[in-house]
């Protein structure tokens, strides 16, 4: 199990990012949820890079001369971010904590295109399908049991090594997918003035 390790200093809070987006209009803020959970609501200005994507493009992310903060439903996907442009020696790098949910909750303005679930509550619902479907069965089917039992583990597993597979299996849905990502023109948006 890997972790990734986020200087204190990095991780920022709803309040300091106003703060930065009001000092700083070079201050990028990179949404690195899928597509469709983009659409659905994000931060005025972000720009909308998927994990999978950012991880192909690291090294060209990593050039943006402006300062960057990744940010997900909750802080798990821009934890990864973070870890994946350091590691491709991109400075200046902050994490919004808790991501969307606190941004939402702080009360922080947010654009609102379609009405899709967030990945979070995606997971949530078909993961407790699989676990009240496994007890069902196993009323009938005793080995059934362990289909419940897989379910946890896997969301122990998830918890404990900050990632998550069937978000991923889940994100390559039609239901979530949109446009891919225009990295060329994303990049170029990035490296502008303001």
């Amino acid at each position: 199990m890997s972790t990734i390790e986020i200087p204190s200093t990095d991780v920022i809070g709803v309040d300091t990012l106003r703060h930065m987006l009001a000092e700083d209009p070079m201050v990028r803020i990179l949404d690195v949820r899928t597509g469709g959970e983009y659409e659905t609501a994000h931060i005025p200005g972000a720009y909308n890079v998927p994990l999978d994507t950012l991880s192909e493009h690291a090294g060209d992310l990593a050039g943006v001369e402006h300062p960057v903060v990744p940010v997900c439903q909750s802080g798990g996907r821009a934890t990864q971010a973070h870890g994946t442009l350091h590691g491709a020696g991109k400075e200046g790098l902050h994490i919004l904590e808790g991501g969307m949910l606190a941004w939402r909750s702080a009360g922080g303005d947010v654009v609102e295109q379609s009405a899709r679930w967030p990945m979070d509550r995606q997971v949530r619902l078909v993961a407790g399908s699989l676990v009240l479907a496994g007890l069902i069965a196993s009323i009938a089917v005793p080995k059934a049991k362990w289909l419940a039992g897989g379910v946890g583990g896997g969301l122990f597993y998830a918890a404990a090594s900050n990632t998550c597979a069937m978000g991923d299996l889940l994100a390559k849905l039609p239901y979530n997918r949109t446009d891919p990502c225009d990295i060329a023109g994303v990049l170029d948006q990035l490296r502008s003035a303001a």
